[in-house]
């Protein structure tokens, strides 16, 4: 019923009629956000929105900026680890556990956490609210010193399971942190994601923890594709070391997914396509023995024409297998690794579109359709020496 919806537009703009005899929940003018209608839906109480066409000049101009804010962390970086590192050994609590926090949120792109929709109820959370019941610590485990386990829920309800070894004084603090303290208290019991928040702002304009997720993934991916891609790889090839790329990032997000119901038997096709074309290169490569011997015996042009057709086929049909194992490897190293995510929310497209300018891989291979209008502006503004 329009009396649930509430609708948010500029100022200065024409406030859309409800129906007659209805007025709305709300209507405000909050250009921090770029949903246009939003309401509550009556099954489950999450919040639904109606947002702006992913390729609307607006949305461009917000991804632009968003990215050009992570660009910038770029150059200051440096001086915030240098100063959370300094704050690890302060006499505030209040900093240490700031610091800590901003650690896990640089070091493994943690979200922030307190950020749960209305009406959300799963037991959910993020850096800022865990407990500590969601860490263990081990002085020593699997060769590495002052290691640190993981187990909670985050965003969406994906388990972030992880044993990371941290530095010496981070690993003191969280032993400090929990001292005296239930399962079930807050591990950073002086901090909130506003504060953190409020202090990054001092630090760097427009900066939240958010942005450190944003910086780290698109670095990564930026660092990945350095060293995995050879210019001298086919096509295929190269998108394979894209999507290994793409996968590392996906990994730090914790961008996971249970595995497809459908895996196995896209698996068994792709298998018996294998098999097929093993046998057809068999075949190639019998029908070329033999007309080469046909040619020795003949030593004429038509022989001579027939070994180069014979071994032209060889060779499309080892490009074709090579192709379908490169094919097989990427859907068995990315069948519980989500790749969209983090390719759509977190990474700066224009460091894919400067890769495929730079090593001739067609854009099609990396963005659909959809995906290509989406990020149209970086499509037209990157040349190949792009830099994050």
């Amino acid at each position: 019923m329009p009396e649930d919806i509430i609708i948010n537009c500029s100022k200065d703009s024409a406030i859309p009629q409800p129906p007659p005899g209805h007025k709305w929940k709300e209507v405000r003018c909050d250009n921090t956000v770029t949903w246009l209608a939003s309401w509550t839906e009556n099954i489950q109480g999450s919040i639904k929105y109606v947002m702006l066409n992913p390729s609307s000049k607006l949305k461009g101009e917000k991804d632009w900026q968003k990215y050009e804010v992570a660009r910038c962390l770029k150059g200051v970086v440096s001086k915030i680890r240098s100063q959370y590192r300094a704050d690890w050994k302060s006499k505030e609590m209040k900093k240490r556990q700031r610091s800590v926090a901003l650690y896990f949120i640089d070091k493994l792109a943690l979200r922030a956490g307190n950020e749960k929709e209305e009406g959300e109820t799963a037991d959910t959370v993020g850096c800022c609210s865990l407990r500590v019941e969601h860490i263990t610590l081990h002085p020593r485990l699997d060769g590495k010193e002052n290691v640190v386990e993981f187990d909670f829920l985050g965003k969406d309800c994906i388990r972030y399971c992880n044993k990371v070894p941290v530095d010496k004084q981070v690993f003191k603090n969280l032993k400090l942190f929990m001292e005296n303290k239930d399962p079930g208290e807050d591990l950073f019991d002086r901090l909130s994601t506003t504060s953190l928040n409020k202090h990054l702002q001092d630090l760097m304009d427009g900066l939240t923890a958010k942005v450190f997720r944003t910086y780290n993934a698109s670095i990564t991916l930026q660092e990945q594709l350095k060293a995995l891609t050879n210019e001298d790889d086919s096509v295929a090839a190269k998108l394979l070391s894209y999507n290994r790329a793409n996968r590392a990032v996906a990994i730090l997000c914790n961008h996971q997914r249970a595995t497809p119901k459908t895996f196995e038997k896209s698996m068994q096709n792709l298998q018996a396509k294998i098999d097929a074309r093993k046998d057809q290169l068999a075949e190639a490569k019998a029908e070329l023995k033999r007309a080469k011997a046909d040619h020795k015996t003949k030593k004429d042009v038509k022989s001579k024409a027939t070994v180069e057709k014979k071994k032209k086929l060889v060779e499309k049909i080892e490009e074709q297998l090579a192709r379908l194992h490169m094919q097989a490897t990427d859907k068995e190293e990315n069948k519980q690794i989500a790749l969209g995510t983090s390719k759509l929310n977190y990474l700066d497209p224009r460091i894919s579109v400067a890769w495929c300018k730079k090593f001739g891989v067609p854009i099609e291979k990396i963005y659909n359709k959809t995906q290509r209008e989406k990020f149209a502006w970086a499509i037209a503004m990157t040349d190949e020496d792009f830099e994050f």
